[in-house]
């Protein structure tokens, strides 16, 4: 008998976050390998969305090199990215391209083959380094501080992602941008973003400062969180855009009731490095910390 859709999604949260959270917590080749296992499979579901889009990307390449790129920066543990890991992720990069254009004609679309090569790297993987960085961020000390520091911007987005989803289904009547994503509204945005800002507030307080010893004034946790969940809502729509084009509703159907793991990981893409950006360099945009 076919489980209901709500109970399969359920049971799976119930095995995969324990495993997730093992994974953050300990860190090194767990982390390491989570996040490649991760980029992986999202490149190859990227790679499938630009066949239905009338690409020919070179998917085993793009597939091999997004997961070698978390495991490139398993060594990072200071929060910097060195210069060889930028070389090696660059020859990494350049190889798979070399690869997608060996042997194509000009008349088989070689500039979308090498572009859609490229992003099925670049977009899961290279936005999923940044959270080995914020793993061991220099700011944090121990796999408490590290931890909470990388739950952050997951649970902005999940914040954010859940209270769209009710208040859309309450008080949605404009439509944000139908074309891209019909079922997403005005009104799920705006208390989507609400509510992050209220999850944001009560976990800077009550998780980063007490255990990754951060200073933060109220202010700029709410500056912070607005910018967080507003990339989190960005990062849902460009993946539906995506997914337009191929013609699909989910990236893939690897993950029970949940679609694909492009599904599952389209804001974490766009809040994980930027939630890197605002803690790393509060400079160039924001006074962060007092």
């Amino acid at each position: 008998m076919k489980l209901p859709n709500l109970v399969t999604r359920v049971l799976f949260a119930v095995v995969a976050i324990p495993i997730v959270l093992w994974a953050v917590w300990q860190g090194d080749l767990p982390l390491a390998l989570l996040l490649a296992l991760a980029s992986g499979l999202a490149a190859w579901e990227f790679c499938r969305l630009a066949e239905g889009a009338g690409h020919q990307p070179f998917t085993a390449g793009a597939v091999v090199v997004a997961a070698l790129l978390p495991l490139s920066v398993r060594g990072i543990m200071d929060g910097t990215f060195a210069p060889p890991v930028f070389a090696l992720g660059a020859v990494l990069v350049l190889a798979v391209l070399a690869a997608a254009l060996l042997g194509r004609r000009v008349d088989q679309r070689p500039l979308g083959a090498a572009a859609a090569t490229v992003l099925a790297v670049l977009y899961p993987a290279g936005s999923l380094c940044f959270a080995y960085a914020l793993r061991y961020h220099n700011y944090v000390i121990g796999a408490a501080g590290g931890t909470a520091l990388l739950m952050f911007p997951m649970v902005i987005a999940w914040a954010t992602d859940t209270a769209a989803f009710f208040a859309g289904k309450a008080f949605g009547r404009r439509k944000l941008m139908p074309a891209v994503s019909p079922n997403k509204t005005v009104a799920g945005a705006v208390g989507g973003l609400l509510f992050a800002v209220l999850v944001g507030v009560l976990y800077v307080r009550y998780a980063l400062v007490p255990y990754a010893s951060l200073t933060i004034t109220s202010a700029n946790t709410i500056t912070i969180t607005i910018i967080i969940s507003l990339a989190a809502q960005i990062g849902d729509l460009v993946e539906s855009q995506f997914k337009r084009e191929a013609g699909v509703k989910d990236s893939s159907h690897l993950i029970p009731g949940h679609g694909g793991v492009l599904d599952r990981l389209d804001s974490l893409f766009f809040t994980i490095p930027v939630t890197y950006f605002l803690l790393t360099f509060p400079h160039v945009l924001i006074p962060v910390f007092r």
